[in-house]
């Protein structure tokens, strides 16, 4: 019996401070991924805003609508990139927040970020389809979107919504990482006084 109380003890390796805290008060908190995605969504909005007027603004400033129809692939494909770019952005802030505002397990606040904006997106979807147009929140949101036929699923339109969710995803993750990083740095100065 001492032999396997021996045993136990040696593979027992000791404790750090940080694992301590993230034991106690670590894990997924639900409040802080919510918070995280209501910023994802604010900033997304925000930058749109911006990028819609900074774009008509351009448009009308350099030519006329009949330029911007013979250019339409190229308005269609550098929209598709400033969204992207936009998209990531907000999810990078939202993760950030959710990964600040948990301490712990930014990645995987990130992720829950993600998930939540995920599942609203899905859900409104849904209800659009159920309830009909009236109903049809995303529809009825005048924001600034790819000159695509949203009625057929394309080849572009498949690639695109995968890229969207695999930035957004990664953008979210990164976030929640350099979110939680700060609380890293004030252990590691709170460990030296």
């Amino acid at each position: 019996m001492d032999l396997d109380d021996d045993a136990g003890n040696a593979q027992r390796r000791p404790v750090s401070r940080e694992e301590q805290q993230h034991n106690a008060f670590g894990g997924r908190k639900w409040g802080a991924a919510f918070f995280g995605w209501l910023c994802a969504i604010g900033v997304t909005v925000l930058l749109l805003a911006i990028a819609s007027a900074a774009g008509a603004a351009f448009g009308i400033a350099k030519g006329s609508t009949s330029q911007a129809k013979q250019n339409a692939e190229t308005i269609g494909i550098v929209g598709a990139a400033v969204l992207l770019v936009i998209l990531a952005l907000g999810y990078y802030a939202g993760g950030y927040v959710a990964g600040r505002m948990a301490r712990f397990d930014g990645a995987r606040q990130g992720v829950t970020v993600w998930l939540i904006g995920l599942l609203v997106t899905v859900l409104l979807a849904v209800a659009g389809v159920v309830f009909g147009s009236k109903y049809n929140v995303l529809g009825q949101l005048n924001l600034p979107h790819i000159p695509v036929d949203e009625g057929a699923a394309t080849n572009g339109g498949i690639i695109a919504l995968v890229m969207v969710l695999v930035i957004t995803l990664l953008a979210a993750i990164a976030g929640g990482k350099v979110g939680d990083r700060y609380h890293r740095k004030i252990d590691r100065v709170g460990a030296e006084f």
